[in-house]
């Protein structure tokens, strides 16, 4: 997803390129305001105690900043339609009525592309800090909705960073950003790692194509080989734990993340043996939902309407229902990425990705975890995926399966996936 490609060689005076502009209109202050073209200011406001945070703690001077080299861009997955599940490929039994009514989400690509450059702060108590900055396209370029996606961002980091005694370590430190005066939206986070769970995957999937040719182990030293996979196993278990820690502080801040995948991962390091010192960080809040009662009266905005629209389908329509669904909404989302992490790092290159797994557990096999592992077991490529769900009696099965429950009711809360006994790490 991210390609590479550097524009300059060494670090330059932001200053020198990029101009915040008017205090008026900086992107942080009384509230959290963007200007969305020449007549209208669209306004953000986050609770008090956010407010006074932001405002004495974010950095919003552009001259306290030096921009590096282009890391990367990307763009974001919009769910553009709905429909029932098809009928399984070539699948002998028989399908029941409430799994027809199950509805599947069909994915387009937005028209929002971020940019991501290296940094770092140049002046003040954090001088010398790296950070990565995340640019937002202009009006201009992207539309209100880049406006509206950076806005949501930052408004999303203060709320969650308001309590400096109480901060995540497993959530994407933001420490300020500015607007230019072609409108673009910087903001800059603590740059602890450029890697994101999608880059381990493929890393330790094309190790696996290495280790493993033409279905024939190559001459490997049998004990490495087995040392890898436990190593393995546990960088997957600390990785899926941290990541739902810090799901898990999102919703008890009354926050979605409403992005989640392996992009959106972040990994301080990919290194297996070095696992015990793992932090995976939650990032890409630019859809985050605030679910406070107070916000669910609210007509909702253009980056949540989709998840309201799934939820009066689900049969949610007073705000306790709408909150409920949405925190099993992430749920499920985090089950996906359960299962991306529990395939692609012990498949060769190629075997799986993140879409064809998702067909084949939504659409081949309609969330039916078990006839999922009966099919999956059959195939040797993927036999170290199913060892690893197999796990305590099927431990790793076991919390699939309630993570990707048809019913949003039966989905369990992220504090209870924290706790479950596959993520104990005990079975390693």
């Amino acid at each position: 997803m991210v390609v590479g490609g550097a524009v300059v060689d060494c670090l330059s005076k932001c200053g020198s390129s990029f101009v915040a502009r008017s205090s008026s209109s900086s992107i942080c202050g009384i509230g959290l305001r963007l200007n969305l073209n020449s007549n209208l200011t669209r306004t953000i406001r986050p609770r008090r105690a956010v407010v006074g945070l932001c405002v004495a703690s974010l950095i919003t001077n552009s001259d306290s900043f030096e921009v590096g080299r282009l890391i990367g861009s990307y763009g974001f997955m919009n769910v553009t339609s709905y429909s029932g599940l098809q009928s399984g490929m070539g699948m002998d039994y028989a399908v029941s009525e409430d799994i027809r009514n199950f509805k599947v989400q069909d994915i387009g690509e937005g028209s929002v592309k971020i940019r991501l450059y290296e940094g770092r702060v140049a002046q003040g108590p954090l001088r010398g800090t790296r950070v990565i900055f995340k640019v937002y396209p202009g009006q201009q370029v992207g539309g209100i909705e880049a406006d509206m996606m950076a806005a949501n961002e930052l408004n999303a980091h203060a709320s969650l960073q308001s309590n400096p005694k109480d901060v995540c370590p497993h959530i994407q430190a933001l420490l300020g950003g500015f607007e230019t005066k072609t409108g673009e939206q910087w903001l800059a986070f603590r740059d602890i790692g450029k890697y994101s769970a999608a880059d381990y995957a493929k890393i330790t999937s094309e190790n696996m194509s290495k280790m493993i040719g033409g279905g024939e182990q190559r001459l490997w030293n049998p004990f490495e080989l087995d040392l890898t996979i436990k190593r393995r196993r546990y960088f997957v278990v600390r990785l899926l734990h941290g990541t739902m820690r810090g799901l898990s502080y999102m919703h008890d801040n009354d926050r979605l993340h409403q992005s989640l995948g392996p992009a959106s991962v972040v990994l301080n390091t990919v290194v297996e043996k070095d696992a015990p010192y793992l932090i995976p960080r939650l990032r890409d809040l630019a859809f985050s939902v605030d679910i406070r009662y107070s916000q669910l009266e609210d007509r909702p905005n253009i980056l949540s309407e989709g998840l309201w629209r799934r939820a009066s389908v689900a049969g949610a329509s007073n705000p306790l229902e709408r909150r409920a669904f949405g925190i099993a909404d992430d749920i499920y989302e985090a089950g996906l990425l359960f299962a991306y992490l529990a395939f692609v790092p012990f498949c060769e290159a190629g075997v799986m990705d993140s879409i064809s797994l998702r067909r084949l557990l939504e659409n081949t096999f309609q969330l039916d975890l078990q006839a999922a592992r009966e099919y999956c077991s059959a195939d040797d490529r993927l036999l170290e995926a199913v060892k690893f769900l197999d796990l305590g009696d099927g431990a790793g099965w076991e919390l699939l399966q309630a993570m990707l429950n048809r019913d949003y009711r039966g989905r369990p809360i992220a504090e209870a996936v924290v706790n479950h006994r596959f993520l104990s790490g005990t079975f390693l």
